[in-house]
C-alpha cells in the first residue's frame, strides 16, 4: 500500500468497517479473539527490552489486548471523524459504560472539586453523583437544562468546578444541550466538558469537534447493538490524560476491563452502525410524528420535531435526530396499561439495539429516585421511554397503535 493510500480520509460507513482492523499472518479476514490472560515474552531480553521501554508488547490483557484496541482504534476513528486533530483522539475500552463514566470522572476530579451536571441524568450515573461522589469529598451542582447564564453564575459561584458533565440528547427526557456553548463557557472558567454521547452514537454527533474534552459512551447501546455485550468506551484527544486518567492508570488499577469476546462481538455491530443508525433515524420520525398526534399522547419528545424547545441546537449539532423518543401518557396506570398493550416491542432497560424497546423510567430505570428527584429531573409518572428498532416502520407504529387503545 502506498504512503498516498494510507493517508486517504474515508467517510464514516467506510471508517466504521475498516478503522483498526488486524489481519493476523495466517490470513483471517475477520480480526482474531485473542482470548487470553497473559501473553508469552520471547526471552529475558526481549522483557528488558521491554522494561527499559524501546519497545512495546502485550503482557497481561487487564493491560491491553489486541481484540480490544482494534475496537479502541474504530471508536476513536469515529469520533474524530472530520477533526483536523483526528490522529490525536484515542479510546479506551471498558466493561461498561458506568466503568467508563466512573474513569473519566476520576481521572479529572479529586476531593475538594467540583462537578457541574443537568438535572435529568441517566439512572445510575444519577446514584454516582448524588450518592457515591460526595462520599470523597466531590461535590455535585444541578442546572435544569444547562443554560449558559446559569452555567455562568454556577461556575463563578464554584471555582473549585473541574468538570462540566452533560447527555445530550438526554436519558430520558430527550433533553438538548447546546454543547460547543456549554464547551467555551466551561473552559473559560478552566473546567473540562465531560459529554455523554450513548443516545447519537458517533454517526450522529462528534462531540470532540464541538469542543468537548472527553466523551463516554455505554459501548452496550448502538455501538454494538445487538443485545448481547455490556461495555463502555472513553475518547478524548487529550494524550496525558489519556494515559495517567482513564486509562493506563484507573482502567487497570481499577479492574473494569473487557473480555476479549465481548470486544470482539461489539468491533462486528460497530461495522453496521452507520447503516442501522440511517434506518433507526428514518423509523423514529415516522413512530414520533405519529404518536405526535395521537390523541392519548400528552406530549412526544423527540428532537426532531419543530415542536422540541431545543430543535435547532439539536440540528445544528447533530446529522439526525436519533432513535429514542420519550411520551408522556399522563398517570402512571395509563402508561402501565399501554405497555401491557404491546406485543412486538419489548419491554426492557437498555436501549440501541435493532429491535424496539419500551421502559417506564418512573418503575424502571429511574425507580430509585425519590419522587422530589424524579419531578426535578421531569420524569413524570406517565413518561415512556422508547428505543426504535430497525424493524418495519409501519409494524412498530401499528403495535404501537393497538397499545394506546388499552388506555
Amino acid at each position: 500500500m502506498s504512503e498516498e493510500e494510507k493517508t486517504v480520509e474515508y467517510k464514516l460507513a467506510t471508517t466504521a468497517i475498516h478503522a483498526g482492523e488486524v489481519h493476523d499472518p495466517l490470513g483471517s479476514h475477520i480480526n482474531p479473539i485473542y482470548q487470553t490472560s497473559t501473553f508469552v515474552h520471547e526471552d529475558f531480553e526481549a522483557i528488558e527490552s521491554w522494561r527499559r521501554g524501546e519497545r512495546e508488547a502485550y503482557t497481561y490483557s487487564r493491560g491491553d489486548n489486541p481484540t480490544r484496541e482494534v475496537l479502541a482504534q474504530k471508536i476513536a476513528a469515529l469520533e474524530a471523524y472530520g477533526m483536523e486533530n483526528a490522529d490525536a483522539v484515542s479510546a479506551m475500552i471498558f466493561s461498561s459504560g458506568m466503568g467508563a463514566i466512573s474513569a473519566a470522572i476520576l481521572g479529572i476530579v479529586s476531593a475538594g472539586d467540583h462537578i457541574i451536571t443537568q438535572q435529568v441524568l441517566y439512572g445510575s450515573c444519577d446514584h454516582l453523583f448524588t450518592e457515591q461522589l460526595p462520599n470523597y469529598n466531590i461535590t455535585i451542582s444541578r442546572i435544569r437544562g444547562l443554560e449558559a447564564e446559569a452555567l455562568e453564575a454556577e461556575l463563578a459561584k464554584y471555582p473549585n468546578t473541574k468538570i462540566v458533565y452533560l447527555e445530550s440528547p438526554a436519558n430520558p427526557s430527550m433533553t438538548i444541550i447546546d454543547i460547543e456553548e456549554t464547551a467555551h463557557i466551561a473552559h473559560a472558567h478552566g473546567a473540562k466538558l465531560v459529554v455523554d454521547n450513548t443516545f447519537a452514537s458517533p454517526i450522529l454527533q462528534q462531540p470532540l469537534a464541538l469542543g468537548a474534552d472527553v466523551v463516554v459512551h455505554s459501548t452496550t447501546k448502538f455501538i454494538n447493538g445487538h443485545g448481547t455485550v455490556i461495555g463502555g468506551a472513553v475518547v478524548s484527544a487529550d494524550a496525558e490524560y489519556m494515559e495517567n486518567g482513564p486509562g493506563k492508570k484507573l482502567r487497570f488499577m481499577g479492574g473494569a476491563v473487557p473480555s476479549a469476546f465481548d470486544c470482539w462481538l461489539t468491533n462486528i455491530g460497530l461495522k453496521t452502525l452507520p447503516l442501522r443508525m440511517r434506518q433507526h433515524c428514518i423509523n423514529a420520525r415516522v413512530v414520533a410524528e405519529f404518536l405526535d398526534g395521537h390523541a392519548k399522547v400528552d406530549q412526544t419528545y423527540w428532537p426532531g420535531l419543530p415542536s422540541h424547545p431545543k430543535h435547532d441546537v439539536a440540528a445544528r449539532q447533530m446529522s439526525d435526530f436519533g432513535a429514542m423518543i420519550s411520551i408522556d401518557l399522563g398517570s402512571y396506570a395509563a402508561a402501565g396499561r399501554f405497555m401491557s398493550g404491546l406485543s412486538l416491542c419489548s419491554l426492557a432497560v437498555s436501549l440501541g439495539n435493532v429491535d424496539t424497546l419500551v421502559q417506564h423510567p418512573a418503575s424502571m430505570t429511574h425507580r430509585m429516585l425519590s419522587d422530589e428527584g424524579r419531578t426535578a429531573s421531569g420524569i413524570t409518572p406517565g413518561l415512556v421511554r422508547l428505543s426504535i428498532g430497525i424493524e418495519d416502520a409501519d409494524d412498530i407504529v401499528a403495535d404501537l397503535r393497538n397499545a394506546l387503545t388499552n388506555i
